[in-house]
């Protein structure tokens, strides 16, 4: 008699830069198999270290907090070589002239933040004062003398004209390092590999094919892009085609270097190790 397993809980992060991964995703070939549950980053990273959910694409600073416990699906990322387009900051005074000023953070993300203050504190040699607050530009400005938005707040914010100087992370992390950074990484719980392993295979490989599908051809995630947050076609495929949702050696070692910094500089605790899956993981996880 075969063992029941219990649904494995999928978490969905509800910003445009992850569609590719999910547009095209057969949930209801996997019936009751699975579970998928919608939250912002923050949370999903919440839920992910408490064993709530399973796998999930959640912020890569989330990954390096509780590594042990996670393995990363290969070729699945949100990443950029350069510019990013959706995880900006808004600022009144050059990079450079922002050592003592406050800056808005928002209470949406995890990876963007401690980039952020890797580059502020190890590039510039700043320590500004960071508050959190609603991800929306004009209130966060009216108290601050910068803001940093990202995701879909990011690129409503964007296309206002706020008379704000505006980095785009990803460009400024690319031009200090000449390396990629990956933003969101796929993650699976370890104990879920080894207790659910064929599953986990047919997942990755529905993932696998709704990223194929989606950058095939980008005219339905360009047209429900535009009916829900506005813009023009150009502008969502230029966005989609600039993401890089690979998450090969190249992606591996931006992130590796995002974490050795973070380590020095004290935001995480610990060096931090790529644990990527592939088809053998639960053989090597059990030994």
């Amino acid at each position: 008699m075969t063992k029941k397993h219990r649904a494995i809980r999928i978490g969905r992060i509800d910003f445009t830069n992850v569609w590719p991964l999910f547009y095209y995703f057969p949930f209801s070939s996997f019936g009751s198999e699975l579970e998928v549950i919608q939250q912002v980053p923050t949370q999903l990273n919440r839920a992910m270290a408490k064993g709530e959910i399973d796998i999930g694409p959640i912020s890569s600073f989330a990954y390096g907090e509780n590594f042990e416990n996670y393995m990363l699906f290969p070729h699945m990322s949100v990443s950029a070589f350069s510019h990013v387009n959706s995880i900006l900051l808004f600022h009144r005074k050059p990079l450079e002239e922002l050592g003592k000023a406050t800056i808005a953070l928002p209470t949406t993300s995890a990876t963007s933040v401690n980039l952020l203050k890797i580059i502020l504190t190890k590039f510039y040699g700043l320590e500004p004062n960071y508050v959190y607050a609603l991800p929306e530009l004009r209130p966060m400005m009216r108290t601050a003398d910068a803001a940093l938005l990202i995701g879909d707040h990011a690129i409503r914010a964007s296309w206002e004209d706020s008379g704000c100087l505006v980095t785009d992370l990803g460009a400024e992390w690319t031009r200090l390092t000449g390396q990629w950074m990956s933003f969101a990484v796929c993650t699976i719980r370890r104990q879920t590999v080894e207790q659910q392993p064929e599953q986990i295979r047919r997942i990755f490989d529905a993932f696998m094919e709704s990223k194929r599908k989606s950058l095939a051809d980008l005219t339905r995630l360009v047209q429900d892009a535009q009916a829900l947050i506005g813009g023009t076609e150009a502008y969502w495929r230029h966005y989609f085609s600039t993401l890089s949702y690979e998450f090969g050696p190249k992606q591996q070692e931006g992130l590796k270097l995002y974490y050795r910094y973070a380590a020095e500089l004290g935001f995480l605790d610990r060096e931090v190790s790529l644990n990527i899956w592939n088809d053998n993981s639960v053989v090597r996880v059990t030994e």
